[in-house]
């Protein structure tokens, strides 16, 4: 079994996966926070919103998730703090499972993954979360990509 440790956020951190969407520091509107992306026609916006009980540590982590043609915004709408787990591609377009990382986010802060970007699920740490999400979907099998841990591979965050 590995352990990861999570660590706080910071944008140098999550750089290679997508934007840290963090409330900026004096009042004013800032323009373009994501790098938000869709390179299917038929494909639409879809604004859901989700709701997510709280895990405890130690976290198992038996899948990870992709969308290959879009990125994928998540917008705490109330949440203590969340979990953020990452991890590369490897040359054969699968996780790179021993390169996973794991970030803790507070709650006033919003991630934007890249497309293609391999993550688990969102996870809430704490108590119960509700989160705005904005994906682009046609409704295909490519809309999202699964695959499931193999089983000589056993990973665990640590909060």
């Amino acid at each position: 079994m590995t352990v990861i440790q999570a660590n706080a956020i910071t944008q140098d951190l999550f750089d290679p996966y997508g934007q840290l969407l963090d409330i900026p520091r004096s009042s004013g509107r800032y323009d373009y926070a994501a790098n938000l992306f869709s390179n299917r026609e038929l494909a639409s916006a879809n604004l859901l919103l989700v709701q997510i009980e709280p895990s405890h540590s130690p976290i198992d982590i038996v899948a990870f998730e992709r969308h290959p043609h879009s990125s994928q915004t998540f917008v705490p709408l109330e949440v203590s703090k969340y979990l953020v787990i990452v991890c590369p591609q490897a040359p054969s377009g699968e996780p790179d499972y021993f390169e996973t990382a794991a970030f803790i986010v507070p709650g006033n802060a919003g991630i934007n993954y890249n497309p293609g970007v391999w993550h688990h699920p969102l996870t809430v740490l704490g108590s119960l979360g509700s989160f705005a999400a904005l994906v682009w979907e046609d409704g295909g099998s490519s809309d999202t990509e699964w695959i499931r841990m193999p089983k000589n591979c056993h990973l665990q965050v640590d909060i």
